[in-house]
């Protein structure tokens, strides 16, 4: 089957809707965790993929992987499987390393978009809420992270709108204060979040004419998990996870929760300035970044 261009935001595509390939790429998100299954975890995209008659599909994701695992990894791979249809939803890890950089970021999503455009695959991307209000922490300690995370979904945005992606927004404050959507790390969703991601993605697809098949039912199998288990998981393996995400980034959210209390405001100035920088690098009509340096500044075409 030969994959056409892909269309405009917003408008259908005429395409045969069996035999299509998907592949999923991502972290921890896409990979499933939350949603457990016999030999390993399920989640959105298998639920959502799982409903579509004839679909093949590969999950490439990984958890823990940042935005240069994607584009060194998990994008070649995919390209290799030359999919019709590819979810990119990554960018949470990276607010949590130290070296942050949205310049960087948006340089390496911009690569993975238009590699995986050019080959004329749909792109299915979501927007996500920041770790620091997941977990629950204090307001200087979260709002670095929440800036970071706007950051990426500024640019997730941009590019969405640009390459014409299938765009799900999961950073909205119903979602995120849903306790009853997410799993006892708090961080990741649980089957019944999962099933309400595959749920919408299938909504936003079918109004593109790209499921043919009925959604994922959103009722989950299993029961959620109690308040004792959350505890329980925050107390244990809570601070491990955390503390293996962010190993780098610790000591310096200290600082940053010292300078939040003391500069916020000209901290959301030059939060604002590096991300104009980042937007203007893979504008249109500035220069387009070939790709061939992702772990470093752009290269323009």
């Amino acid at each position: 089957m030969t994959a056409p261009a892909p269309a405009p935001a917003g408008e259908a595509v005429e395409r045969p809707l069996r035999d299509l390939r998907f592949a999923a790429l991502g972290d921890s998100l896409t990979e499933g965790v939350g949603d457990p299954v016999a030999g390993g975890w399920r989640g959105w995209a298998a639920l959502l993929a799982g409903h579509q008659p004839g679909w093949e599909f590969r999950n490439l994701a990984a958890s823990g992987a940042l935005t240069l695992d994607v584009a060194e990894q998990q994008a070649p791979m995919a390209k290799e499987f030359a999919p019709h249809l590819a979810s990119v939803v990554v960018g949470v890890n990276d607010t949590l390393r130290r070296s942050f950089d949205i310049h960087r970021v948006a340089v390496r999503l911009d690569a993975v978009y238009g590699g995986l455009t050019g080959q004329g695959a749909v792109l299915l991307t979501a927007c996500l809420p920041d770790p620091g209000a997941m977990l629950g922490l204090p307001g200087p300690l979260a709002r670095p992270l929440a800036r970071r995370q706007r950051a990426v979904n500024a640019v997730v945005h941009t590019l969405s709108a640009r390459y014409g992606a299938v765009h799900l927004h999961l950073a909205d404050p119903a979602w995120v204060e849903d306790r009853a959507l997410w799993s006892a790390d708090r961080l990741h969703p649980g089957e019944r979040g999962h099933r309400l991601i595959a749920a919408r993605c299938h909504v936003l697809l079918a109004e593109r004419g790209l499921a043919p098949g009925a959604p994922p039912p959103v009722e989950p199998e299993q029961p959620p998990p109690s308040a004792a288990a959350s505890l329980f998981w925050l107390a244990t393996s809570g601070t491990a996870w955390l503390a293996r995400r962010s190993t780098d980034l610790l000591p310096q959210l200290l600082r940053l929760a010292g300078e939040e209390l003391r500069h916020a405001a000209r901290l959301d100035v030059r939060a604002a300035e590096a991300l104009t920088s980042a937007l203007a690098a893979v504008s249109p009509g500035q220069g387009r970044p070939t790709g061939a340096n992702l772990s470093g500044m752009p290269t323009v075409a």
